[in-house]
């Protein structure tokens, strides 16, 4: 498999992810913030269990993973801020999104080093 798409598939899957742990999230914070019914809670703990199951297919160390997928978090939180909450993210967010975003692919595709116990 070549690095680009090594790279590709876990954005598509980090992507995946961090929509699933946002709309669980924001799901929850609308019944609390907002008013919306309790029953927005079922749909919310659904969304986060989907979160779970998917950062267990991330193939790696956890704390490697969890690095890396805050990377595309990032993004896609400002994505939802923009598409759902219709709040235009501004310049040095847009540039923060850019710089996660080539922080999660250095992580990716980084050499892995053996360590020597």
């Amino acid at each position: 498999m070549t690095p680009a798409v090594s790279l590709l598939q876990a954005a598509a899957l980090f992507a995946l992810t961090a929509v699933a742990e946002i709309t669980g999230s924001y799901l929850a914070y609308s019944v609390v913030k907002h008013g919306r019914p309790i029953w927005w809670l079922i749909p919310a703990a659904l969304s986060i269990a989907l979160f779970v199951w998917l950062l267990t297919l991330h193939p790696g160390a956890a704390g490697r993973t969890y690095a890396a997928y805050g990377g595309m978090y990032i993004a896609i939180a400002f994505a939802w801020l923009w598409l759902i909450e219709r709040q235009q993210p501004n310049l040095w967010e847009t540039v923060g999104v850019i710089v996660s975003l080539i922080g999660m692919g250095i992580i990716i595709l980084a050499p892995q080093s053996i360590s020597s116990s």
